[in-house]
């Protein structure tokens, strides 16, 4: 497969924070009184990542007003940072040594649909920081996963660029890019018509001939 870099979604691509995340914000909601006993479970977190936060909000804390969304929002994305960074998920097995892989041939990139700061504390957790050479999010540019994948293109003159998600929304920003997508099977969604199928992180370094180098 011909590409001059490789980009990449993080949850259910890279690693699954669903239920570490879920925990915590089930925490958080019980001391809120007009939640009325919400509860999550990482099944249900799978279905709402790589929505945009406003739609999240919108979807978990229905009847609350757009200002009181925003603001449990806010308080949820703190949680979700604290217990993060004292108790991160590992990334999926073949991860670390995929991306070593892949970084030797290509620059290696991330956009996922998040807040600011979620895709550094990814990078800082896993110790992957120093093999990625940018990331783009709609918490940084306040734009969907489509324009940031090619904003991020543009910027870092990628005429080949792939795009690696797990699930249609993916499939559908990478196309709308004009990005290739290479479709992760493994991960909490489904894809129609993707260009490649990895069953496992550990395929990708086959796609792209540089198994060994």
């Amino acid at each position: 497969m011909t590409a001059d870099g490789i980009i990449f979604d993080i949850d259910g691509t890279l690693w699954d924070s669903t239920e570490v995340i879920a925990a915590r914000w089930n925490q958080l909601f019980a001391g809120e009184a007009d939640l009325c006993g919400l509860r999550i479970t990482g099944d249900d977190l799978k279905k709402l990542f790589g929505k945009l936060l406003k739609e999240i909000g919108e979807i978990l804390f229905q009847g609350c007003s757009p200002a009181r969304q925003e603001e449990l929002l806010e308080k949820c994305y703190r949680a979700e940072e604290e217990v993060l960074r004292s108790h991160p998920p590992a990334p999926y097995e073949g991860v670390p040594e995929t991306i070593q892989t892949l970084a030797r041939r290509f620059p290696l990139f991330i956009v996922s649909n998040c807040q600011s700061g979620y895709i550094e504390l990814f990078l800082e957790a896993t110790g992957l920081g120093p093999f990625f050479s940018g990331h783009l999010c709609p918490g940084d540019t306040g734009l969907p996963k489509a324009d940031n994948i090619r904003i991020l293109s543009e910027r870092f003159g990628l005429k080949h660029g792939v795009y690696v998600g797990d699930t249609a929304l993916d499939e559908r920003s990478a196309k709308a890019a004009g990005t290739a997508f290479i479709f992760a099977s493994y991960g909490f969604g489904r894809a129609e018509h993707p260009d490649h199928v990895i069953l496992s992180p550990r395929d990708l370094p086959a796609l792209f001939d540089c198994r060994g180098k």
